[in-house]
């Protein structure tokens, strides 16, 4: 298959870097973490792709005096590399929204994977509260029920069987 357009695979990757940003905004601790590592870099490269999907370029970022993240044009080396694998995207995607970490590996500098880490344990997108400012607190909490009993039933679908099942 393929490589991913450049400038369509550019676009994607800035929309990604904002909603990060945005959830970083929200967390004045997580911004504190990573305002000494300014000017660190990191590369989240993508595995395991199905052959019939266009390959992703990795996504290379630096990190900001602010504490944000930044797209690097650039490939130099990075001090923290971060691979996710997709062979398996639902159970991928069911993992994260339960903030687990299921096929991702992380690699480097060590003060640099510390702060991904904390990162990772300890930012949630609420997208409820998102929701909630766009359509109103009544509509975001029904979509978030719905959404939760998708959740629930995909795990259900997905989760592993035993013998005698």
């Amino acid at each position: 298959m393929p490589d991913f357009p450049p400038a369509l695979a550019a676009g994607l990757q800035d929309r990604l870097v904002l909603l990060l940003n945005h959830v970083l905004g929200r967390e004045p601790a997580a911004r504190e973490r990573l305002r000494p590592l300014a000017g660190q870099r990191l590369t989240v490269r993508i595995d395991g792709q199905p052959a019939w999907a266009p390959q992703l370029p990795p996504l290379h970022l630096q990190l900001t005096p602010a504490g944000l993240f930044e797209r690097a044009e650039d490939d130099l080396p990075a001090q923290l590399e971060i691979t996710i694998d997709t062979r398996n995207p639902v159970q991928l995607a069911l993992s994260a929204l339960q903030g687990q970490r299921r096929g991702v590996t992380v690699s480097g500098e060590v003060q640099v994977a510390s702060a991904v880490n904390w990162l990772f344990e300890n930012l949630r997108w609420d997208l409820g509260d998102e929701l909630a400012r766009v359509v109103g607190p009544a509509p975001a909490q029904m979509l978030e029920q719905a959404a939760a009993g998708v959740r629930a039933a995909l795990g259900k679908l997905l989760a592993p069987r035993g013998p005698g099942r």
